[in-house]
């Protein structure tokens, strides 16, 4: 696990600009668990990622009661990913850095998707995912043939 400034090395951006969805989990004030997938997320520096809240009112109660965070993404025809640990908070329109932080996820919605707010994520930890085929199969096991037997499994043509 990573703990050093700079955490979001370029290998787990080329591994989020892969993945179209993220997992973000919280746990509310009583430790019940809540996982939320989102669509629109980004890294934004070396050591922050940003998710927008389009309609995620129990991320937002957790997050305000626990900032302890954990978001997951994966390629899924690589079965690759990571997992960031981290805390969050949430930045309203009226603040004054939400603009900064808010641009890139406004960059991918546009006028399409009202954003309510800002979750920035300051990551502290970073875990590669990597499914058991690669460490039980490492003789057979390749990127190259997971993507084929995914593509395969979910009827995806070349």
């Amino acid at each position: 696990m990573s703990r050093a400034s700079g955490v979001l090395t370029d290998a787990v951006r080329q591994a989020a600009s892969r993945s179209v969805l993220c997992w973000l989990a919280t746990v509310d004030a009583q430790g019940q668990p809540n996982v939320s997938p989102k669509e629109v997320w980004a890294i934004a520096d070396d050591r922050h990622v940003v998710v927008a809240n389009i309609a995620s009112p129990v991320t937002v109660r957790n997050i305000a009661q626990q900032p302890q965070v954990c978001l997951s993404f994966v390629d899924v025809l690589v079965q690759k990913g990571f997992k960031l640990t981290g805390t969050a908070r949430e930045l309203l329109p009226s603040d004054a850095d939400y603009a900064g932080w808010a641009a890139s996820l406004l960059a991918m919605t546009g006028d399409r998707i009202p954003l309510r707010s800002v979750l920035l994520i300051t990551v502290q930890g970073v875990q590669p995912i990597v499914a058991p085929s690669y460490w039980l199969f490492p003789q057979t096991t390749t990127e190259a043939a997971q993507i084929e037997a995914a593509r395969r499994t979910y009827g995806l043509g070349d």
